[in-house]
């Protein structure tokens, strides 16, 4: 579990009231135990139960970003440390500096040696400035290709956990080239001759999921979402009004279902009931079954075809009709 009590979403409101019911009942039960108090809070605990289930049946895409964002949500070193315990951090892209935004490491993962990279947002707010609220600046895609560069020579998969909103835009990002240093992700991760899996594990925004994102298979959590821009910024330039997000999340097909509808991701990997926030360790756990699955088909192809098969899955995105 979390560590703390998780934080309801607007959404769930009314799952909140419930649960306040409840435990006021359970007090009550404890002070005057017997009664019809008992058949009372047997019959709440089955309507929690019922309208939990019926609310994460019918979420909206705005829902769905909402638990995507979390702030309790398990990020890149929750899973690590739930993956492998004495899991090895590897730091800096020996070019100057190292960014805490993205993790990079060395892990066991059922017997299968990885390298594994991963956007980290920060959960205090120290830590969330630290992080720089997960968005990497050019050296931490740096740090990344240089955890591409050595999966290649030691013939290592690589395993990439996204969830960012996007590349830092900052002025010195922008002086220290980010735009290069995407690109160059884009084309060394495309050339790889080891097997990728990316995993879209909260927010995919932009570019700056993309330079860790082109893999041989695209697997997302049942309540990630992946996008060109953030709704927010859609809103902004389709309907000039922050009052539309909502309508934007519906307009851009950013959920799970509807990436995998499109082509685009080949999994979805179920979360706890709730969000990947009220369970970890089921999280994980989940997430775990699905790479090691994933890495073992691909682990029968030739390098020379990992490359191709990679090259030819994003090659094939899209549609298009001539007239």
């Amino acid at each position: 579990m979390a560590d703390k009590k998780p934080v309801p979403l607007e959404f769930e409101q009314p799952l909140a009231l419930l649960a306040q019911q409840i435990e006021a009942l359970e007090l009550q039960i404890g002070e005057n135990p017997g009664g019809d108090l008992e058949n009372d809070l047997e019959r709440l605990n089955k309507q929690y139960d019922q309208l939990k289930r019926s609310l994460y049946s019918n979420l909206r895409g705005i829902d769905h970003l909402a638990l995507a964002r979390h702030p309790q949500r398990p990020y890149t070193r929750d899973y690590f440390d739930r993956w492998d315990s004495s899991w090895t951090e590897m730091h800096g892209d020996r070019k100057g500096a190292d960014d805490p935004a993205m993790v990079c490491g060395l892990l066991h993962l059922d017997g299968i040696n990885i390298v594994a990279v991963g956007t980290q947002k920060g959960r205090s707010l120290r830590d969330k400035q630290h992080c720089n609220f997960g968005m990497p600046q050019p050296e931490g895609y740096r740090k990344a290709l240089r955890m591409f560069h050595h999966a290649e020579k030691f013939r290592l998969p690589v395993v990439c956990l996204i969830d960012t909103p996007g590349a830092y835009p900052g002025l010195h990002a922008e002086e220290h080239n980010q735009a290069e240093a995407i690109a160059v992700n884009l084309l060394e991760l495309s050339g790889l001759t080891v097997p990728v899996v990316a995993v879209v594990t909260g927010e995919g925004g932009s570019g700056g999921a993309l330079a860790i994102g082109v893999a041989n298979r695209i697997l997302m959590l049942e309540h990630s979402v992946y996008s060109v821009i953030s709704p927010e910024g859609c809103a902004s330039i389709l309907w000039r009004s922050a009052d539309k997000v909502a309508e934007a999340c519906q307009a851009m097909k950013m959920t799970a279902k509807e990436i995998l509808a499109l082509g685009v991701a080949d999994e979805v990997i179920p979360e706890p009931l709730g969000g990947a926030h009220q369970n970890y360790e089921l999280a994980a756990t989940s997430l775990k079954s699905g790479l090691v699955r994933h890495l073992k088909e691909l682990a029968t192809l030739a390098p020379e075809d990992l490359r191709k098969n990679r090259q030819s899955k994003f090659r094939n995105f899209g549609a298009f009709v001539e007239a």
